[in-house]
This record gives C-alpha cells, sequence and structure tokens, in this order.
C-alpha cells in the first residue's frame, strides 16, 4: 500500500464532504474507518435469477465479506449486470463489453481500494477481469463452480456436451421423442456452471493461472462446501493484496498469459477463451496475438481428460488435484516463477501437488500431443480462424470439399435439414454473417449439426467454417472465429455453393479455391448489410467493435503496448 488508502480520500476528514461520505456508508449500514485505516473492499456480484449459473454466488457474497472483516477490511457488496449464455440473446457475448465498462466505472467512481469479482458464467468472468484490468486496483475473481452431475439411463451426463450428442442421436432418428423428453428432464440438475470443460470451467482454470483467483479453487464443484471456505479466503486475501498494493498489471504479465495459454491447451479448453485472453491481454497493454496462441501450444500434452475432448467431468477434474496437480504434472511447460493468487510463485503452490485421479493424465499418456489448437489462415482467413484439434476428427485436418453455403442462422435452420440440400460428407458447411459486427455479438452458431440426411447414414463429422463461435461443451471439425468477418467483407461473404475449398491443419492453411480474379470480382460487387441496429449499445458495438483476432473488444478499451512490445518467452520449468 503506498500513499494510503484510496478510499481515505471520501472518507477521511472533517469537512462536510468527507461527512457526506461517512453518513451515506454508515446510512447503508457500513461504518468506514474515520482514520481510512481499514481498506474498502468492494463485491461485485453478478447472481441474478436470470442466470442459473451465478445464482450460487449470492450465497458466497457473505463468506466473502466474513473474510474481508476477519481481515480488517470493510466490504461494499454491489450489483453487476449477470451474463448467462442459456437464456441471453443473441448472445452475452454481445454484452461482455457492457460489463466491463460497468465493472471498471464502479472501481473508478466509487471509495473502494481493491475488489472481490463474483462471477460463473461463460462471458462474466472475462468481463469482470477485463473491467478490473482497466480500473487496475487489487482484484481477485471467485466462481461459483460447476453444476451437479446428472444421471441418465445408468451414465453421468455432462451438461452441454451430452446435450450436442443427445440432439444429434434424436435428429438422426436413433433416439425416440420420449427419451428425448426424459434426456431434458434429466438436464434440470441444480446450480452452477456446466459441468464439461466449457468456457465457464476453462475461463476458470486460466484465471487462476493468471494470478488472479486463489489456487486449487477453480474446479471446486458448486454444492461442494469447500466453496464457501474459498470465498471466506479470498476475502482474506483481496485485504492483504491491497495493503501490499498488489495490481492486476502486476500480476498480468506475458508470462502469466503464457502459462495460461499453454494450460488451455493442456486442459483442452474452449475456443471462447482464446477471444477473451487476446482481451484480456488487449486491456493490459500485453501483446498476445492469435499466432502466440498457436506457437504456445507446441509440444504440450493435452492431459485433461474431460469432456468434450475427453471423457470425465470437471468433479473429477477437481477430485484429481484440479489446476495446483495441472501445473505439477506439466511443470517443464509452465513457468513457476509467476506469481499465483496466493502471492507464492506457481513452483511453491505446486511443489506438494500431484495428481490424485484419472482426469488427469500423466504427461506420457494424453490425449493428444501438440496441444489443443491450430490456427489456420489463407485467402479464406487472412486474420486467421481457429480450430479445436482436441475435440475434432484428424480424418479430416487435410480436407477439400464443396462449399455449402448459409448466409445467416436462419438460413441455416431452415435449410440443414432439407432433404434437397445439395450436401455429402465430402462438403463444406459455411456460415457466414454470425461474426461479432454483422449480428452483432458473435453468437455460438458455428456447431452446426450435421444434416440429418447424412446423419442418418452415420456420418458423425463434417467440416465446418464459420465468423462466429461454438459453445465451450461443442465438439466437432469447426473452424470458428474467422477474420475478417463477413459483415464487414471478409472473404467468407464472398463464398458460393460449389466453390472448392481446402483445410490444412498441419499446414495452418485454409484456401477458397477460385483464384484470385474471380475473388476480385467478388469482392467489388460485395455491398455493406444494412444494419437493423441504429440506436443504443447494439449501434455502439457494431461501430467499435474488433474483429475475433483482437478479442472482440472496443477500439477505445484498448491500453497502449507495455514497453517491449512483443510476446516474451517465458522461462520453463523449476530451476
Amino acid at each position: 500500500m503506498t500513499g494510503g488508502l484510496r478510499s481515505s480520500r471520501w472518507f477521511v476528514g472533517d469537512d462536510e464532504v468527507a461527512v457526506l461520505h461517512r453518513v451515506a456508508a454508515r446510512n447503508a449500514g457500513i461504518d468506514p474507518a474515520p482514520d481510512g485505516a481499514r481498506p474498502v473492499i468492494g463485491i461485485a456480484n453478478s447472481a441474478s435469477d436470470l442466470n442459473p449459473c451465478n445464482l450460487p454466488l449470492s450465497a458466497l457474497a457473505a463468506d466473502v465479506a466474513g473474510g474481508i472483516r476477519a481481515a480488517g477490511g470493510v466490504a461494499m457488496e454491489f450489483p453487476v449486470m449477470s451474463l448467462g449464455e442459456d437464456l441471453m440473446k443473441p448472445s452475452a457475448m454481445l454484452y461482455r463489453n457492457l460489463v466491463a465498462m460497468e465493472v471498471e466505472e464502479y472501481l473508478r467512481s466509487y471509495p473502494l481500494d481493491g475488489v472481490v469479482l463474483l462471477a460463473n458464467c461463460d462471458k462474466s468472468v472475462p468481463s469482470a477481469i477485463m473491467g478490473a484490468t482497466s480500473a487496475d486496483l487489487p482484484a481477485l475473481v471467485l466462481t461459483a463452480g460447476p453444476r451437479p452431475v446428472p444421471h441418465w439411463n445408468g451414465r453421468r451426463v455432462g451438461t452441454g456436451t451430452d446435450l450436442w450428442r443427445a440432439w444429434e442421436s434424436h435428429r438422426s432418428g436413433a433416439m425416440s421423442d420420449a427419451d428425448w423428453a426424459a434426456f431434458e428432464a434429466c438436464l434440470a440438475c441444480g446450480l452452477g456452471a456446466c459441468n464439461t470443460m466449457g468456457t465457464a470451467s476453462s475461463m476458470a482454470i486460466v484465471t487462476e493461472l493468471l494470478g488472479l483467483m486463489l489456487p486449487g479453487t477453480a474446479a471446486i464443484p458448486a454444492s461442494d462446501p469447500a466453496r464457501a471456505a474459498a470465498a471466506f479466503a479470498t476475502g482474506e486475501r483481496i485485504v492483504a493484496m491491497v495493503r501490499d498494493d498488489t495490481r492486476p498489471s502486476q500480476l498480468l504479465t506475458a508470462a502469466a498469459f503464457a502459462n495460461a495459454v499453454r494450460g488451455l491447451h493442456a486442459i483442452g479448453g474452449s475456443t471462447n477463451v482464446v477471444l477473451h485472453l487476446l482481451a484480456i491481454a488487449g486491456r493490459a497493454g500485453v501483446p498476445l496475438r492469435l499466432d502466440d496462441v498457436g506457437r504456445l501450444g507446441a509440444g504440450v500434452p493435452v492431459v485433461a481428460d474431460v469432456e468434450p475432448s475427453g471423457a470425465l467431468l470437471m468433479q473429477e477434474f477437481h477430485a484429481a488435484g484440479a489446476v495446483p496437480a495441472l501445473v505439477a504434472e506439466l511443470a517443464e511447460h509452465f513457468d513457476l516463477g509467476v506469481v499465483a493468487g496466493s502471492g507464492r510463485t506457481w513452483a511453491d503452490e505446486s511443489a506438494d501437488a500431484a495428481v490424485a485421479g484419472p482426469a488427469i493424465r500423466p504427461a506420457d499418456r494424453p490425449l493428444a500431443q501438440d496441444g489443443a489448437f491450430a490456427v489456420v489462415r489463407g485467402s479464406l482467413a487472412p486474420g486467421g480462424g481457429l480450430l479445436k484439434t482436441s475435440a475434432a476428427s484428424p480424418r479430416l485436418f487435410r480436407h477439400r470439399g464443396p462449399a455449402v453455403v448459409f448466409h445467416s442462422y436462419e438460413e441455416m435452420r431452415q435449410r440443414i435439414d432439407d432433404p434437397a440440400l445439395e450436401v455429402t460428407a465430402q462438403s463444406v458447411l459455411v456460415l457466414a454473417g454470425a461474426g461479432p459486427v454483422a449480428v452483432p455479438g458473435m453468437p455460438e452458431w458455428g456447431h452446426m449439426p450435421v444434416p440429418a440426411r447424412l446423419a442418418a447414414q452415420g456420418v458423425e463429422d463434417i467440416v465446418r467454417i464459420t465468423d462466429g463461435r461454438i459453445s465451450g461443451t461443442a465438439f466437432g471439425t469447426c473452424i470458428v472465429h474467422v477474420a475478417p468477418e463477413a459483415g464487414v467483407g471478409g472473404p467468407l461473404a464472398l463464398v458460393r455453393d460449389g466453390d472448392p475449398i481446402a483445410l490444412d491443419v498441419a499446414g495452418g492453411t485454409l484456401e477458397l479455391e477460385i483464384g484470385a480474379e474471380a475473388l476480385a470480382e467478388r469482392r467489388a460487387a460485395w455491398r455493406v448489410p444494412e444494419r437493423e441496429h441504429t440506436r443504443g449499445w447494439p449501434a455502439l458495438y457494431q461501430a467499435h467493435v474488433t474483429q475475433a483476432d483482437e478479442g472482440c473488444d472496443f477500439d477505445f478499451l484498448q491500453a497502449p503496448a507495455r514497453e517491449a512490445p512483443r510476446m516474451i518467452e517465458p522461462v520453463i520449468g523449476r530451476s
């Protein structure tokens, strides 16, 4: 803590302004120290009945407050917009930057010395981190954890991933209407995030690796009493961080981001997290690029045996030792000198950790080698596209086929099961117009179903390409986040049915093979689509959102790069 507490500017003094501030706090039942000796900690609570993933945070807020008070701080809770991917349309991603601005402005304008960010669902965690990074006050994240495990027909069900599998089965006729209804009933299993390695769990793990969460807390199940203990400890720790003046700008280093990216590869995490890491790095002024995401996965084994890349669920990942055990198992791939949320290095945090269950495989027996993601570029994706290789079909990694193009989500839903659709297993499905500007908000529309006629023939996967996103719980050979998007005139807007498309994952290429002259003619004829939104947040979003390769943040919110403007290689290993 340097130069006294920030909150002292509000509460210390005997003039009428200081009195007004103290009275305002006391009217809310909070008594700030008149001498400015007690840190004031905000609790940013995104719990909402509209978002069952985040609803457990209401109870955890009291535990956080207890930890803050036990450590000598003052707790002040405030509400934050709740971003729930399940119910928000067209996508919670449309509002990620809005909540980031909300959090930043709360921290800027109120008498807070630090903050605990209560979040859980997909976009609520990165939005909170983005805002706190820009405000640069001491901050820690506490999530609510994964929801309980439902059972159906005697087996455990991974929420999200098994929904997609069951839907494919139902569409192909293999699952009856009665079984489909029974499956729906079993999914209502309780509060918390998806219990697979979807975006929520992936983002929590990455947050822990970045040093913004207490070690070992990312994967605690929502129903586990240890979650309340973690909340109390988080409250205690944030007070210490304020006294030590430990800020995001000190924790979010290039080495911390490299650890986070390698960890994301190791867990076979969500493609959405790549967008969020790029955006957070942009706020921190760390020059992380899409190509860095591909490069940093080289040689990293995918060891988390959790759906959709693996077979188990987040409860087993937690039981296996979670993030500290993951770091211990893959120590040679991490910079262990990076500081964790506890204030200790990852060398200290992983020294006594060990894998204690099958959800974290030995490094020499991984699900896959060389990471979980591939970045592809070419005439169809000049700014890049992303494939989650750990949940895709290797037989399709080198593929050439004719395009079947959908220019909107509605068109795709209308035509995908049309018996007259000219499609074969060799075809490449293209969904254009699903990017950040076009919709707006870049929804999770890219996991296009295998056309019903092919599914009935036993086809389980097909190459799919989109400028939109897919759920972290989804699987298949889906190239997502293609940039620039169709909505701003990217090559994806120019593809026509029957155009040959060539994918080469090993070579890192994605090509539209129609020739430069034909492509130029189509581009000359292209016109900017008329935009439906002319006012409010969607209009602001469309005017200022960056493309996927920059994380879809707003151009006016990105920080200037720090000194040494390049992604540095961290020191690897314990020595």
